[in-house]
């Protein structure tokens, strides 16, 4: 479920996300709302295991808000005992009454972005929270009765150095209690944005506000030694969890289970098709009126073929340190995973990039590295 809000956008952000008023969060809200009552046919037939609230910053509504959408996803459609309600949240945005207000509603996992403990970095970047502020909005949380919550790290951010990055990791480990799950992600410079630009004219400077290859190599492998020692297990590319605490809700991505996604931009997996919302807020909320055909927001609507669902397998169950099951692969597609993949398997092999052990093909240290490249092979 895609919130499209935000306080003020990041330097970094091209996500489909701004600022708005009052009156239109509340219109998108109803528009939401007449979505997700016009997918009841979609959803009758299946149990529904996790639920996530993303952005943007999902926080930014009303207490009563997030409620009222829960309330009628749980009226349209069948949600297991143990249903995984996870919403993301701005330390900034956040106070005791939305908190409790998630509860009622049936969240029970919190997401925050915090990205650094230092908050020069945090300025660097445009972030509209300090890291003090992320204190209060995290041990507030534990107050209010929240068990499973997850903190966002960025590496690589201008100014950022491994030192800076290394008290961060520990500046989140030492939280009392510990997070469940940290996602660690590397800054991507994506084209258009205000971060862009600064970079761009810096080295028209002769300068680099950016770390080093190098420096963002260390940065990935000091993660993956801090977290390991503090319990964390690292279970996909750029995400720890402690023991059971996977978010079951990104794993199912992952592995490719069906998934319906709401409000604009928002992509869906339903039937072996692919498709995304559109993106424009107005035509959204015009065309989510009260019984109006979800043809209407529908685009990009692609039907998998047996190429497309094998090569999805691959690339995206790579992603998972457990790899891929090559008994799951040929009992998903009828076909032996060596006629289809074999001799790519066997090239990567080769190069000391992957490694096939108990019935699992499964990225090495190496291959991580480069592992747009490994994966790009399977398409």
């Amino acid at each position: 479920m895609h919130i499209p809000f935000c306080i003020k956008k990041c330097d970094y952000c091209d996500f489909l996300s701004a600022p708005a008023g009052r009156e239109i969060r509340q219109s998108y809200v109803q528009a939401l709302k007449n979505e997700i009552k016009q997918s009841r046919n979609q959803m009758k037939e299946y149990l529904v295991d996790t639920v996530f609230i993303g952005g943007g910053t999902p926080s930014i509504l009303e207490a009563g808000q997030i409620g009222q959408l829960l309330d009628t996803l749980g009226r349209n459609c069948t949600m297991s005992d143990d249903v995984e309600i996870t919403i993301e949240c701005n330390p900034k945005t956040v106070t005791v009454e939305k908190l409790l207000s998630y509860q009622r509603a049936g969240v029970n996992r919190l997401s925050f972005g915090l990205q650094s403990a230092d908050n020069a970095e945090l300025a660097a970047i445009g972030r509209v929270h300090t890291f003090e502020d992320f204190l209060c909005s995290y041990q507030m949380s534990v107050a209010c009765g929240f068990e499973n919550i997850s903190v966002d790290l960025m590496s690589a951010l201008p100014g950022q150095t491994v030192a800076s990055y290394e008290k961060t990791l520990h500046s989140v480990i030492n939280l009392s209690p510990k997070p469940k799950h940290i996602s660690a992600y590397s800054l991507i410079v994506e084209e258009n944005t205000p971060l862009k630009e600064r970079v761009l004219r810096a080295r028209a400077e002769g300068k680099d506000i950016l770390p080093s290859e190098e420096e963002e190599r260390r940065m990935y492998d000091l993660t993956k030694s801090v977290l390991e020692n503090a319990g964390y297990a690292q279970y996909e590319i750029s995400n720890y969890a402690l023991k059971g605490c996977q978010c079951r809700h990104n794993v199912g991505y992952w592995k490719r289970k069906e998934y319906l996604g709401f409000g604009i931009g928002a992509a869906s997996l339903y039937q072996e098709t692919r498709y995304h919302n559109i993106r424009t807020l107005r035509e959204y909320m015009d065309a989510m009126l009260p019984h109006q055909p979800l043809e209407k927001i529908r685009e990009d609507v692609e039907k998998l073929t047996e190429k497309d669902r094998m090569a999805e397998f691959m690339f995206l169950g790579l992603r998972l340190t457990e790899g891929v099951d090559i008994g799951e692969f040929e009992n998903t597609f009828q076909k032996t995973f060596d006629e289809v993949y074999g001799e790519t398997a066997k090239k990567f092999i080769g190069l000391g990039l992957l490694e096939l052990s108990d019935g699992k093909l499964r990225l090495t240290k190496r291959g991580v590295d480069i592992s747009n490249y490994v994966m790009a092979e399977f398409l």
